[in-house]
């Protein structure tokens, strides 16, 4: 196959005939390697990762009903859909965004658990002088909690994930059984009906899509398993399998706890509810259920600790994007970033970089937690970003035909064709793996996301309310467009030069 490298620089040219690959009798090791060499790929990564421990990552990186109460991916894709004079820098500015989205995910999902242990604080006693100074020092916490999860015990992580997915679903009971049966109900009506505009906007409508903030939130990090892609076994059916299920598993979790908090809330507009000295308001819902405050610290408990859990997937994943980008000279440092533990086989370069700036953007809440806010808002627009530009791509190609379907994958695994693969044009031709959603419906799902994706970037700029000021202002817009700029900038003064697209190692 000639080389992505080749591609890149405009001299690929036709091979004379197609290598065929002996896929039959191989292990899965030597399938994964040898499809990983097939995109230019060394396998440098342990393969520890199997499909129920990638769900389990998958599914508690997405912490989609606990968040009712509360390796390259995107850039190699792009490089391979894009049109030949755009591809290496929409490929570029794809990593550039899908690098700080993950970075700020990390830092925002500690920051999420350690505010949530102050609000138990306070809720367990109310004298506690309330501090952003404690809450800064609580996230450096989790992040040393993940942090040991990802080095000193990394080896154990896919065990540790598999026990995580367990307690993702008992968790799920733990809470959801006693809320629903001791709290007083609302009626259907109000539940299905009662439409609350408490933004001020002109229409219900309006505000309904600046609310949606908050569901995006909740199902943000599905590319994760990607990201892991090159240490999971048969990734190429794994990866797309677990992203899927857990999906619609943390869907069906995430809405039912949604519809049992919305019957369980009493009066949601309540001051006691809205204005709760914890700061979050499910602890409100909780004490006014269970009358009891060990009992709704306990329930509260079992959120911090999948937070956490969360969270030490999102460092695993924020690492390996960091390290792919990095190995491709996407970085500055990427000499560095790019290199792998030879005894743990884990980036920990990337790994001790994610956390040092996990650490360095707390020190911005010390400050103002309005300025925090703003900085980890990157994490709904970069990556939200690097998934349009990716799922654009595709339904272009898809709808100009120019991915090839293979004989029959799944029944003939012996012809896997590696010549012919760029066009005169320059254009890279592709074909279908043993995953996808064939024809039609492929498409309609294609424009369905890219419609969703762009509504969901335009509102993420809005503010929460209508009338604002300096302080309730969102700068979302403005730290958003400081990165791309940056990221402009950099590429063209220096970048340019390494950045060659995904490189051919082999």
């Amino acid at each position: 196959m000639p080389g992505i490298q080749e591609v890149f620089d405009g001299t690929a040219h036709k091979s004379p005939g197609h290598t065929q690959i002996e896929l039959e009798n191989q292990s899965s090791y030597d399938r994964d390697r040898d499809e990983l060499a097939r995109l230019g790929k060394k396998q440098v990564l342990k393969r520890n990762f199997g499909f129920m421990s990638m769900l389990g990552f998958s599914c508690t990186i997405m912490v989609t009903w606990e968040g009712m109460l509360v390796s390259g991916g995107q850039y190699y894709w792009v490089a391979m859909l894009a049109p030949p004079t755009s591809r290496r820098f929409l490929s570029y500015i794809t990593g550039w965004l899908n690098v700080i989205g993950w970075q700020a995910l990390a830092a925002s999902g500690a920051y999420l658990c350690a505010t949530i242990i102050q609000g138990l604080i306070v809720l367990n006693n109310p004298t506690y002088n309330f501090q952003r100074w404690h809450g800064t020092l609580l996230l450096w916490a989790v992040i040393c909690v993940a942090v040991l999860v990802n080095t000193v015990i990394s080896s154990l992580l896919p065990k540790i994930e598999c026990v995580i997915l367990i307690l993702h679903i008992l968790g799920f009971f733990a809470v959801m059984i006693p809320l629903v049966y001791m709290a007083p109900h609302t009626t259907a009506k109000d539940v299905f009906t009662l439409f609350i505009n408490g933004g001020g906007w002109q229409t219900t409508g309006l505000s309904f899509f600046v609310g949606l903030y908050g569901n995006v939130f909740a199902f943000l990090g599905t590319d994760a398993a990607i990201h892991m892609s090159e240490e999971i076994a048969n990734a190429s059916t794994n990866v797309p399998r677990s992203m899927i299920t857990s999906i619609l598993l943390n869907g069906i979790l995430g809405f039912s706890m949604l519809i049992a908090v919305l019957f369980c809330s009493g009066d949601i507009t309540a001051e006691a509810i809205i204005e709760t000295p914890t700061g979050y308001p499910f602890m409100a819902i909780f004490v006014q259920a269970t009358q009891s405050i060990g009992g709704s610290t306990a329930m509260a408990v079992v959120i911090v600790v999948l937070g956490i859990c969360a969270t030490i997937a999102f460092v695993a994943s924020a690492s390996r994007m960091t390290w792919s980008f990095a190995r491709d000279h996407g970085l500055p440092f990427h000499r560095y970033l790019s290199k792998v533990d030879p005894r743990s086989s884990i980036p920990l370069i990337s790994v001790l970089t994610t956390v040092t700036i996990s650490c360095l953007l707390a020190l911005i809440n010390i400050g103002s937690n309005i300025a925090f806010n703003d900085v980890i808002s990157l994490t709904i627009n970069g990556l939200y970003s690097s998934y349009l530009l990716a799922a654009g791509l595709l339904l272009y190609r898809r709808a100009t035909g120019s991915i090839a379907i293979p004989t029959t994958y799944e029944s003939n695994p012996k012809i896997v064709t590696e010549g012919d693969n760029v066009s005169s044009q320059g254009v890279i031709n592709l074909t279908w793996g043993p995953f996808r959603f064939p024809g039609p419906l492929g498409i309609a799902i294609n424009v369905a996301g890219c419609i969703y994706m762009i509504i969901i970037l335009f509102f993420s700029f809005w503010p929460p309310t209508r009338e604002v000021d300096a302080a309730s202002m969102n700068y979302s817009v403005l730290v958003t467009g400081f990165w791309i700029l940056f990221g402009i900038v950099y590429y063209f003064v220096y970048a340019k030069r390494m950045y060659k697209g995904p490189l051919m190692e082999v």
